[in-house]
């Protein structure tokens, strides 16, 4: 039953903007109460803009509004049953609110399913849906519903509308069956195809599930020659720091992280300077290490395991 709780569905929320730039900006800032209020503004003279009502219920559910996200949708769906987003977003919300409350998690189960399969049935082409419901099933007890077979089969579906995604979605469902020949297979594939950042960290994790270290920090040295993200020299850093390998990579990839640092990135400094304040400790350099675990803690002081480090490195 608890692997549900594990259910990670989408990184956010399909909303789509339409017209509404000041919203859009909103919502790329992440200034989700200020386009609450902006789309509730709205509304009270365009009541029956059911995409703005959705654009509300998104807003909602990025502030963890449960509720009144759940209304949103309701609301959209009791006047409108023929567009896939709207049941994708009712189905994203319920999934979200499983995952916030364990205990009330199995109440959401049949709703999202109906969801996403509607949107399923709705377009025939919605990528988003499809991997909603290959993580649905794979994520289920089979008591429940769960099923791998289904989940092979809207992985299929997703083969065809982007081989990408359809190899990462097999890739998925074979990593989580713990069958890592099969799940190597269809990852390599999809680094084969995509080359995306996406598809190196999927193998990489795969990798590094299996214990597989050294073929993890390969991974992502091949991955570097062709993409030029930095999330891939913290990466690196972090295998080194994690699995004590290739110590001299690792600060120098860390150390290009921190210099090429920009707002795209989304791993603070202050993880890179504990990566790097690990690699010093197991080298003894307790003078560097301390540099960093201190530069670490500055930036995020209530960090538990940054202040563990420190403990240890003071040990030294």
């Amino acid at each position: 039953m608890s692997k549900i709780l594990l259910f990670v569905l989408l990184p956010c929320l399909g909303f789509s903007q339409g017209n509404f730039a000041e919203v859009d900006a909103l919502f790329q800032e992440k200034q989700y109460h200020d386009a609450e209020l902006f789309l509730t503004k709205y509304l009270k003279n365009h009541p029956n803009n059911l995409e703005v009502k959705s654009l509300l219920g998104d807003a909602y559910g990025y502030q963890k509004k449960w509720d009144n996200a759940i209304n949103c949708y309701e609301e959209v769906l009791e006047k409108d049953k023929t567009k896939a987003k709207y049941f994708y977003n009712y189905g994203s919300i319920l999934a979200m609110m499983a995952m916030e409350n364990r205990l009330k998690a199995m109440a959401y189960i049949g709703d999202m399913k109906v969801a996403f399969l509607k949107a399923a049935e709705l377009d025939k082409k919605h990528i988003n849906t499809r991997w909603a419901l290959v993580q649905y099933y794979m994520h289920l007890p089979g008591i429940v519903g769960g099923s791998k077979e289904k989940a092979l089969q809207y992985a299929q579906e997703l083969e065809q509308l982007s081989k990408v995604d359809g190899y990462l979605a097999k890739g998925f469902i074979y990593k989580y069956d713990d069958d890592f020949e099969e799940a190597e297979i269809y990852y390599k594939k999809a680094v084969k195809v995509g080359g995306s950042l996406t598809c190196y960290l999927e193998l990489m994790k795969l990798y590094e599930q299996e214990n597989l270290h050294e073929k993890a920090l390969e991974t992502v040295e091949i991955a570097k020659q062709h993409l030029q993200d930095n999330a891939l020299n913290y990466q690196l850093g972090r295998l080194s720091a994690s699995y004590q390998i290739a110590h001299k990579k690792g600060i120098t990839s860390l150390e290009n992280y921190l210099k090429k640092f920009s707002d795209k990135d989304q791993i603070p400094k202050a993880s890179a300077h504990y990566r790097l304040a690990q690699i010093y400790r197991y080298q003894e350099h307790k003078n560097q290490a301390l540099k960093h675990i201190n530069l670490a803690l500055k930036e995020l002081p209530s960090e538990e395991r940054f202040s563990d480090e420190k403990e240890h490195i003071l040990d030294m």
